[in-house]
C-alpha cells in the first residue's frame, strides 16, 4: 500500500511540474509577443530606469529586472565610439564563417608599423596558409564560400545595399539547410536568392537585370526563384511600379517634383486597377514620361525606354491608357 501511495504521489508531482512548465511557456510566448495579458493591449513601453516592460494602458508589469546588454561607457561622437569599443566587426551572413574567424593581415608589419624580421615572415607565411585551409575545411563550406562570393559579385555590379545582401545570404543558407541546392547550379540559386531579397527589401531589380550580370540565363533564374519561394514558404506581393520610380528618375536626372508627380499618377492608376496584369517597369516608365512632360523637363520615349529596359511601343501603350482613364491633358 505504501508503494502504491508513493507512486501516486510521484505521478501527481510530475503532472504538477508539467502544468508549471506549460504555464511558463505560455507566459514566455506572451512576453515575446509583447501583448498585455490583462487588457490585451499592444501599447507596451520599456522603462529603462526601473528595468521593466510595462503596459501603458493598464500599468501591468510584463517583465522586470531586465539586463542592460549595452556598453558601460558613453560616446558622444564616432571617434569616441571607435576608441572605446572593445569588440570586433559584427556578425555578417555574407561570409561563410559569419566573419567570426581570425584573419591574419597580409602586411608584414607589427602593431607599431615596423617591418618584421625574415624569420618571422616565414612563420607568418605558414600561419596564413594554414589559416586559409582551416577557414574552409570541407566541401560544404567551400561551396558556401563560393556561392556567397558569387552573390556579393552580382550585388556589387547591381549596386545593391547591405541589407539586400544580408537577406539574400540568409535565404541561400536556408536553401542549403533544406537541401534545395542539390541538382541545381550554385550561380542560379544565388541569383534567385538575390532577386527574392530585392523584392523583400523593396529594392526591385528585374530578372533581365540580374541575368545580365549573372552567369545563368533569365529562364533558369525565374524557375529557381519560384522553386525557392515555394519550398521556403516565402510569400511576396507583386512588385509595385512605384518602387521603380526613384531609380528611373535618378538615372534620367529628373527633379523631385517629377518623381512625386509620377508616384501620384501611379497611385491613382492602382486605385482604378490600371496597373494589374501589366509589367511594372512599363507602367512606371509611362508615368515618368507623362510627369516629365507636365513639368516641362521632357525626356524622350527612347531615353525612358533605355533606362526602364522596355520598348517604346510599351511606353506608348501604357501612356495612352493612363492619359485616357485618368483624364490627363498632355500637350506634346
Amino acid at each position: 500500500m505504501k508503494m502504491e501511495t508513493v507512486e501516486k504521489e510521484g505521478v501527481v508531482e510530475k503532472e504538477k511540474n508539467k502544468e508549471k512548465k506549460e504555464s511558463k511557456n505560455v507566459i514566455l510566448e506572451k512576453e515575446e509577443e509583447l501583448v498585455c495579458p490583462i487588457c490585451n493591449s499592444k501599447n507596451i513601453i520599456k522603462d529603462y530606469e526601473r528595468a521593466e516592460i510595462v503596459c501603458a494602458d493598464c500599468g501591468c508589469v510584463l517583465q522586470q529586472n531586465l539586463f542592460d546588454t549595452g556598453p558601460e561607457w558613453r560616446a558622444f561622437d564616432h571617434e569616441q565610439r571607435v576608441k572605446r569599443s572593445r569588440v570586433g566587426a559584427p556578425i555578417t551572413y555574407t561570409i561563410h564563417d559569419k566573419g567570426l574567424s581570425t584573419v591574419i593581415d597580409w602586411r608584414n608589419k607589427d602593431s607599431y608599423g615596423k617591418d618584421i624580421s625574415a624569420e618571422r615572415r616565414a612563420q607568418l607565411y605558414r600561419l596564413r596558409k594554414w589559416q586559409r585551409r582551416i577557414r574552409v575545411s570541407d566541401a560544404s563550406e567551400r561551396n558556401l564560400a563560393y556561392a556567397l562570393s558569387e552573390l556579393d559579385r552580382i550585388a556589387s555590379k547591381l549596386g545593391l545595399p547591405r541589407n539586400v545582401r544580408e537577406n539574400a545570404a540568409i535565404l541561400y543558407r536556408g536553401a542549403v539547410e533544406k537541401g534545395l541546392i542539390r541538382g541545381r547550379s550554385i550561380e542560379g540559386v544565388a541569383a534567385a536568392a538575390l532577386y527574392a531579397a530585392c523584392r523583400i527589401c523593396k529594392v526591385p531589380r528585374t530578372l533581365d537585370e540580374i541575368a545580365e550580370v549573372s552567369r545563368v540565363d533569365r529562364k533558369e533564374i525565374g524557375r529557381t526563384y519560384r522553386f525557392l519561394t515555394r519550398e521556403l514558404n516565402i510569400k511576396l506581393a507583386p512588385t509595385s511600379p512605384i518602387d521603380y520610380v526613384p531609380r528611373f528618375a535618378s538615372e534620367l536626372n529628373l527633379p523631385g517634383e517629377v518623381e512625386s508627380k509620377a508616384i501620384a499618377i501611379l497611385q491613382k492608376a492602382s486605385e482604378k486597377g490600371l496597373t494589374s496584369g501589366r509589367g511594372p517597369t512599363g507602367v512606371a516608365a509611362a508615368a515618368i514620361y507623362i510627369a516629365s512632360v507636365l513639368h516641362g523637363t521632357r525626356r524622350t520615349q527612347r531615353e525612358v525606354a533605355d533606362v526602364a529596359g522596355v520598348t517604346e511601343v510599351t511606353i506608348r501603350n501604357r501612356y495612352k491608357e493612363l492619359t485616357e482613364h485618368l483624364d490627363i491633358d498632355v500637350t506634346l
